[in-house]
């Protein structure tokens, strides 16, 4: 074993999986569990350390997890361990309006005993679901994890792609799935570029503790400003996402608790009885950005990577999940075909079936945006209307429950709750 081409050889079929994904956020491990269990060995790359990730406490950060995105998670073995933790949501209020002011006669209302398949989604909290996909893959053997480090280069060639990462190390892998968020690293890298811009809008993110029961009701309060979401969490407790013009959004976030909860009660509404807020807050800039391409020589974007949305409706995780669901059923068929699972013709299915579909939401997101987030009183007035349109009529409502619920289009297996 002194032989050092030996040794070249040996290190690297030690470093070498099927799939090596790069990201080690939700949409990374929710693509490395899919894949493991069809049979793939993968590599999974966290920047994170992981006692960092699985070490944290309540913070605040939640996901609005819709019931197709639920059976995924339940498809791939991770719903048990947080199921105990999770909020369904069993309606939905939009209402329209000015802070202090109430909100507009006009509002749509969605209940989930309009569909037979259950609660529209689930509240999850951040700390949950991250400890969940970390002990998920700990479990599964053909899961590799490596944790705090980040690649600094990838190279495609004819047989597979290569990463270096900051340490010196190399691996070596049949496909690169970028799953790394906004400012993807690995699109970069690929030379893809995007498409977007900024709403000039800032999320304020936190979690209150009211006096009052939820009763499992999500809240969708338009303001011109932009949307307050009030999203129940288990207990007398909810999560918040409140946009704000950034510079307002600033001021707001420097504040005192007591003064920050004086700005966001009139807001908010006093339906809920007192409320105080519990865990950290948090602010992140509101935009669009979609990647001009899902995919390169030997790499796939998958979630945030491949388009980052307006978190308007709740839908940004959602979306992440069925590019998972689709990526890992393309590629697994592919695999069962005998095909090389890094080809072009293979990623380019996975591109034809999430593209439309993602710019589509994307397009909705943005419209709704710019539709609710003014004080335009002829906008005004046609919003109201169509509001009060749709919220009269139970064939418009349950497709809309339907929508929410992530039961709409072309459906991958995991998100039906089948195996692939």
């Amino acid at each position: 074993m002194d032989n050092p081409e030996w040794a070249r050889i040996l290190h690297v079929m030690d470093n070498t999986s099927d799939i090596l994904i790069v990201g080690g956020g939700l949409n990374g491990p929710a693509l490395a569990l899919a894949l493991a269990q069809t049979g793939h060995s993968v590599t999974v790359i966290d920047a994170l350390a992981e006692k960092v990730r699985k070490n944290a406490a309540f913070d605040g950060r939640a996901y609005a997890l819709a019931l197709a995105s639920q059976r995924l998670l339940a498809a791939i073995g991770v719903w048990d361990r947080v199921a105990k933790h999770a909020q369904p949501m069993l309606e939905i209020k939009v209402t329209d309006g000015h802070a202090g002011a109430g909100p507009s006669p006009f509002f749509m209302h969605f209940d989930h005993a309009e569909i037979e398949e259950g609660p529209m989604g689930y509240m999850v909290e951040d700390r949950h679901l991250r400890r969940a996909f970390l002990d998920a893959m700990a479990e599964e053997k053909r899961i590799t994890q490596i944790s705090g480090k980040t690649v600094v280069s990838q190279e495609a060639d004819a047989t597979g792609v290569s990463v270096t990462l900051d340490d010196g190390s190399d691996l070596r892998g049949g496909l690169l799935a970028g799953c790394d968020g906004r400012r993807s690293g690995t699109a970069q890298r690929a030379g893809i570029k995007r498409t977007g811009w900024d709403y000039g809008q800032t999320a304020l993110v936190c979690a209150i503790e009211h006096d009052l029961p939820h009763h499992g009701v999500a809240h969708q309060f338009f303001m011109p400003p932009g949307p307050l979401a009030i999203l129940p969490l288990t207990g007398n407790r909810s999560s918040i996402v409140w946009s704000e013009r950034t510079e307002m959004a600033q001021r707001i976030n420097a504040m005192s608790e007591a003064d920050y909860l004086q700005v966001l009660r009139p807001r908010f509404g006093d339906f809920l009885g007192e409320i105080r807020l519990q865990g950290d807050r948090f602010t992140y800039p509101l935009n669009l950005t979609i990647a001009n391409s899902f995919i390169s020589e030997r790499m796939a974007l998958v979630g945030d990577a491949a388009h980052g949305m307006h978190p308007i409706a709740g839908q940004g995780l959602n979306a992440g999940l069925r590019d998972v669901g689709a990526l890992a059923e393309v590629l697994t068929l592919a695999r069962r075909r005998g095909e090389d699972i890094g080809a072009t013709l293979v990623l380019e299915r996975y591109q034809e079936w999430r593209r439309f579909d993602t710019a589509t939401l994307a397009m909705a997101t943005d419209v709704f945006n710019r539709l609710f987030s003014n004080d335009n009183p002829i906008l005004r007035m046609g919003r109201d209307i169509g509001m009060g349109i749709v919220g009269s009529l139970p064939g418009l409502r349950r497709g809309f429950v339907r929508e929410a619920a992530g039961l709409t289009g072309d459906l991958p297996k995991l998100l039906q709750g089948r195996a692939i």
